[in-house]
């Protein structure tokens, strides 16, 4: 087991990371921003170190200075968290090469499934459904993609092979549309991840997104936690989740699941991490497709935890120093939510804001039925950043 833990990460999920390693005898080690100096994981890991100023650039995404910390402070391993540096196989590389654990996957299998081409291309290995598309090797041209959607049909959706957040997708109706989106796709793709690739699939109009939680130790061995119900979102942000998700029937339930841990031996897969699908109900009976691997914990593990009494900051630390993966029985408490509480401006189509905390309540802990995890406190500025949720309610 380590003896000390770097926790590359602020907020709700450092809070949640500093805690585990509490509760397993390893000490912590927070590293923050100027904004963040008077946050409560800050106070609450036995050392902490300043990165440098506001801009995440300089401090939670300035790799060269989070191992200088990690080397410093005497850190055997690094928790990545969710968000930032997590999914980044950069990072994980230099975690390994500057004699540090990257608490995560490999940097090769962050660097895969990061690949939404390839991890597609291995999910149709392992023998999991996949949406119907066009998932060339190269970097098609519109008019290779547009004959491509004529044979499969309108209307359909592009996709940046690099993308993320809704980025470099579009929905095409028609022929006479396809053309201008592609190029205006490709050209927010290179924008946002530095990649023009798109890959073209099948639109499904009103799909469900199902995601089931995986664990998998260093000997091979991978379980899963059951599924999540995540389809409540708002610009593809996740607002509400539960577990069971309500539509599945138990037939499915089990052969989506089991497609979550066929995709992840296949690829030799990790640590803890989210493989996500598309769920609809057709006249034909259900179907389920792959849409993507989450090499991290995601923000929305607490309902899983909830769901099983599983502590998944806990085991990810235990299995990366060598544990074998075992849940015990994973026991199952149905009914479980995870709501997010965000900060928004109501009168600017509800984007997101920065300000000061005036007040915070949460549920008093007798109710062992509710959890509420949040990263700020009563009177903390809250910055603008890539994320804005403020904390997560998970209950029965």
């Amino acid at each position: 087991m380590f003896r000390k833990v770097l926790v590359a990460n602020r907020g709700e999920i450092a809070r949640r990371v500093i805690q585990a390693c509490r509760e397993l005898g390893i000490r912590s080690v927070a590293v923050y921003s100027e904004a963040d100096a008077g946050a409560p994981f800050v106070r609450e890991a036995d050392e902490a170190y300043l990165l440098g100023g506001a801009p995440a650039s300089e401090s939670y995404l300035n790799i060269p200075r989070i191992l200088e910390v990690a080397q410093r402070a005497g850190a055997e391993a690094i928790h990545p968290g969710y968000g930032f540096l997590s999914e980044n196989p950069e990072f994980a590389q230099a975690c390994a090469q500057a004699g540090m654990v990257f608490i995560g996957p490999r940097p090769e299998v962050i660097r895969l499934l990061g690949d939404k081409g390839e991890a597609k291309r291995a999910a149709e290995r392992a023998g999991v459904p996949t949406v119907p598309g066009y998932n060339p090797p190269h970097a098609a041209t519109p008019d290779e993609l547009l004959r491509e959607a004529q044979r499969l049909g309108f209307p359909v959706l592009l996709k940046a092979v690099a993308g993320g957040g809704g980025k470099g997708m579009r929905v095409v109706e028609s022929p006479d549309a396809f053309l201008e989106a592609a190029e205006s796709a490709a050209r927010e793709a290179q924008n946002a991840f530095g990649d023009p690739r798109l890959m073209l699939e099948r639109y499904l109009a009103r799909p469900r997104h199902i995601e089931v939680q995986i664990l998998a130790d260093q000997h091979g061995r991978v379980i899963h936690l059951h599924e999540r119900e995540c389809s409540i979102q708002r610009r593809h942000q996740k607002i509400i989740e539960e577990s069971p998700s309500p539509a599945l029937s138990p037939e499915t339930r089990a052969m989506i699941c089991d497609a979550a841990v066929r995709l992840a031996e296949t690829v030799g897969y990790t640590n803890a991490g989210t493989v996500e699908f598309l769920y609809e109900a057709t006249p034909d009976g259900e179907r389920f497709y792959f849409l993507e691997v989450n090499t991290r914990l995601q923000v929305e593990h607490p309902v899983t935890e909830m769901v099983t009494g599983v502590d998944f900051g806990a085991l990810a630390a235990a299995h990366r120093s060598g544990r074998a993966a075992d849940a015990g029985d994973a026991p199952t408490a149905w009914a479980r939510h995870r709501s997010a509480t965000v900060r928004r401006r109501p009168r600017q189509r509800l984007r997101a804001r920065a300000g000061h905390a005036a007040r915070l309540r949460a549920a008093p802990p007798a109710r062992r039925a509710l959890r509420f995890g949040r990263g700020d406190r009563r009177g903390h500025h809250s910055a603008l950043r890539p994320d804005d949720r403020q904390g997560n309610r998970a209950r029965v």
